[in-house]
């Protein structure tokens, strides 16, 4: 055998421990906080480790000798309002920053209005500004559809997109994209937009939550807070979630938290006009079913009421 051949077999048998690797990362700590963070969302959270177990083999290929080229990590995030789709942003983009594909990981959160301007001349610096404060992190761009209005003629969101793919293929190793919006405006954004879609490799759909999911987030936002339903007090909102989803608006984790935000203010004022003074540390924290039930959700299907509830069906989406 040959020096050459020698030295070939030498490169192929040396090794790499790839759980070694993973550790050293830190990337499990991300993925730990998204599971302590999100309820549900498992086929979310697949793809999300899937995503970082990509970029971990990536990342040991190119210690190996192994070059295949940047992956390309631009995303799509589809469904409805609530459903987690920006904290899922935020983790990726620290797993990104520790897995050496983005030097900060920093996320910069926009929309249409930050990207497009309303005269010539105005949509290009704005659109290069944020695309400036988010190099080296990662873009996310919420409702994302809003940016293409081809009715419009004298709309400018299309030099905004037109800035974009040109950064989003130049700068693949400095920044990523993230678009995010409902998926059938999406799937039609990217009819219309063939070069969007083109640079977008990975598509991550988000499912709406269940009654028992929505109750287990009220919980988990509520203790973050100091605050806990009795259980009684959590029976209550059981009902409340499962009428409040028949409703217009509804935008899940979100309207649990307003919801939560009037029991709270419903909660202080039962204890500020009762008769009980001397308040405990239990009382302070507790809400409980009367916090719940005095919603006007719950007028819903009563004589003269319906525009009461729906009113505030808005007001919580």
């Amino acid at each position: 055998m040959s020096k050459q051949s020698e030295k070939q077999t030498s490169s192929d048998d040396s090794q790499i421990d790839l759980d070694a690797e993973f550790r050293k990362s830190n990337i499990k700590e991300v993925l730990d906080k998204l599971d302590r963070e999100l309820i549900g969302l498992k086929p979310v959270k697949t793809r999300i480790r899937e995503t970082a177990a990509l970029l971990l083999v990536d990342r040991v290929r190119k210690q190996m000798g192994l070059s295949a080229g940047a992956p390309s990590l631009h995303m799509c995030f589809t469904g409805n309002p609530g459903t987690g789709k920006t904290t899922v942003a935020l983790r990726m983009s620290e797993i990104l920053h520790r897995l050496g594909y983005v030097r900060e990981g920093h996320l910069v959160s926009v929309t249409r209005d930050d990207l497009v301007g309303q005269y010539i001349g105005h949509t290009a610096p704005k659109t290069k500004e944020v695309l400036k404060k988010a190099m080296g992190g990662v873009l996310f761009i919420d409702e994302a559809y809003y940016l293409y209005k081809p009715e419009n003629e004298r709309d400018y969101g299309a030099e905004s997109i037109e800035i974009l793919l040109q950064t989003m293929e130049n700068n693949r190793e400095d920044l990523v994209v993230i678009l995010a919006g409902y998926k059938d405006r999406m799937d039609k954004f990217f009819h219309s937009n063939p070069g969007m879609r083109s640079r977008i490799a990975h598509h991550i759909d988000f499912p709406d939550y269940d009654a028992d999911e929505l109750v287990a987030i009220a919980k988990l936002m509520l203790a973050d807070q100091n605050y806990r339903l009795s259980p009684a007090g959590e029976e209550a909102f059981g009902k409340y979630i499962r009428l409040r989803m028949t409703m217009e608006h509804f935008a899940n984790a979100r309207s649990v938290r307003n919801a939560l935000d009037r029991a709270r203010l419903r909660q202080a004022n039962r204890l500020f006009i009762g008769t009980k003074k001397a308040l405990t540390k239990t009382d302070l924290m507790t809400l409980e079913p009367e916090d719940i039930l005095a919603s006007r959700v719950f007028l819903e299907g009563k004589p003269d009421s319906g525009s009461t509830a729906i009113t505030e069906a808005k007001e919580q989406g």
